[in-house]
């Protein structure tokens, strides 16, 4: 669940920037420059913690005097109330960088706490929970991270890590003439052997065609379970499956019993509510 350092300080002087830009006029002006502070970081729902060695980075950057002393671990799951750390030091610098280090800690926390709860919902199948590409701009192996700590799986990180043979590629091929299996077969003649190749159908005769075209991987896409169980059944180990569309905490549990190999949700990222953590003095 490593976090690279240089892409959290990336991450951190990008939102240091646009938030703080020439100074905080407010703190500036108001607050004494040798006012030295304690301030307490306290959740305010049970959730699961992601993002404490952003916080880190946050002060870091903005001024090394400030300690930031950590009471829980990355990735536990904690009750409304605890204290995940304790910041001193400067008060200016506390104040300055509060808001920049509650948003991603929140983010990433309500990430990881999401993912925690789909992971929690079909536990005892086969199936692992996956995210997608469907991230915040500049964020993404943030989020993907905080998928991990939540117990989830990364899919791509990008288009340049993975081939995923989509709807619209696979219409663009078909108006050249080509079909999904010649399309599996164009691809696959170009890739290396590393290199996986996924393709995404909506019908149990077309996943049948991808598995005996060669596709390592293959998106099931806005099926009911019982189609979802058809599909499973005729690839027959062929392919790893993996199902997409629509997932909720409400149906996650009937589609991980069809036995697919992973449910991809994009919700994990792109509408995930942020956990509700303050910052008291």
């Amino acid at each position: 669940m490593e976090l690279p350092r240089h892409i959290v300080d990336a991450v951190v002087a990008q939102a240091l920037a646009e938030d703080v830009g020439g100074g905080d006029l407010t703190t500036l002006t108001a607050i004494p420059a040798t006012v030295q502070s304690s301030a307490q970081v306290v959740v305010r729902e049970a959730g699961v913690v992601a993002g404490l060695p952003v916080v880190i980075a946050v002060f870091r950057q903005l001024d090394p005097g400030v300690a930031v002393q950590c009471h829980v671990a990355e990735g536990a799951a904690v009750s409304a109330g605890t204290t995940l750390a304790t910041i001193t030091g400067s008060a200016r610098s506390i104040l300055t960088g509060e808001r920049v280090a509650l948003n991603l800690l929140q983010r990433l926390s309500g990430i990881a706490t999401l993912t925690a709860q789909y992971v929690a919902a079909i536990a005892g199948t086969q199936a692992k929970i996956l995210d997608t590409r469907k991230t915040t701009p500049g964020l993404r192996a943030l989020e993907k991270y905080a998928v991990r700590v939540g117990g989830g799986y990364n899919h791509r990180f990008g288009l340049y890590d993975g081939v995923m043979l989509k709807d619209n590629h696979l219409a663009i091929l078909a108006a050249q003439g080509i079909d999904l299996a010649g399309a599996i077969r164009h691809v696959r003649r170009q890739l290396g052997p590393m290199v996986r190749l996924e393709v995404e159908v909506e019908s149990v005769a077309a996943a049948i065609v991808a598995a005996e075209a060669g596709a390592d991987l293959i998106l099931l896409d806005n099926m009911p379970p019982d189609q979802l169980r058809l599909a499973v059944q005729a690839v027959a180990g062929r392919a790893k499956t993996e199902a997409s569309g629509g997932v909720t905490l409400q149906t996650v549990r009937a589609i991980a019993e069809t036995g697919v190999d992973y449910i991809s949700v994009g919700a994990l990222t792109h509408s995930v509510r942020a956990l509700d953590i303050g910052l008291d003095i």
